[in-house]
């Protein structure tokens, strides 16, 4: 039983967790001995990488991970704050998962749908209806085309506008479109089917935030025009 109260303290300073792992990298400690170090101290029963292995033989990794900080602290020798520092490390683990350092391009005017869709669409002879799905931050989620030809009810159905909404868990849309005549004034049709859209999506609880109209340097926002 002496082996069980040795303290972190009276161990050779290269053997213990916190100076391995300086020296030889996190990969090298073994599980208990990472835990040790994210508890940082024992009690005077059992120092802190013993408390570590008891918690690992009632618990494996994964099942640690996913016991909420009341039956931690079931765990004789874990009090509160051991508790959230175990539960605060699983749930950074977690984060990590889904990180995306990239970051969304953000749509906040018109001017912002123009600079992104005229290059793609400057050359275009035929009209190009493309979408662009949005979270609720206005960044970003996808961005397709939806159809490409003269704009009309049967061309541009706001059942399929909607069904890339959908599948994107899209908070907003915007939808533009572009004239090859360079000329963005809209048409009956234009205005007309931004109405349909916007009805639809009042209805599916996805705003249709602009419906942009891009021509030869200049574009016409129906939102500004009070078409929406």
């Amino acid at each position: 039983m002496q082996d069980y109260k040795i303290r972190i303290l009276d161990m050779q300073k290269e053997e213990r967790p916190r100076e391995r792992l300086i020296k030889n990298g996190a990969s090298a400690l073994s599980d208990s001995e990472l835990l040790a170090i994210i508890l940082r101290t024992g009690s005077k029963q059992e120092n802190v990488i013993n408390l570590s292995q008891r918690i690992l033989g009632e618990y494996n990794i994964k099942q640690l991970s996913q016991i909420n900080i009341t039956q931690l602290m079931k765990v004789h020798g874990i009090k509160e704050s051991k508790a959230a520092q175990i539960s605060a490390c699983f749930e950074i683990a977690r984060r990590l998962e889904s990180f995306n350092s990239v970051e969304k391009p953000k749509i906040s005017s018109p001017e912002d749908v123009y600079r992104r869709l005229f290059p793609r669409m400057r050359e275009q002879k035929k009209e190009m209806f493309i979408e662009l799905c949005l979270d609720t931050k206005n960044q970003i989620l996808k961005e397709e085309v939806i159809s490409i030809g003269s704009l009309n009810a049967n061309v541009v159905h706001p059942r399929e506008v909607f069904k890339l909404a959908l599948a994107e868990s899209a908070a907003h849309i915007i939808v533009a479109h572009n004239h090859p005549s360079g000329d963005p004034t809209p048409s009956r049709e234009d205005i007309e089917i931004t109405k349909k859209l916007v009805e639809t999506g009042n209805i599916m609880g996805i705003t249709v935030l602009d419906h942009v109209i891009i021509g030869d340097g200049k574009h016409f926002s129906l939102k500004e025009a009070g078409h929406i």
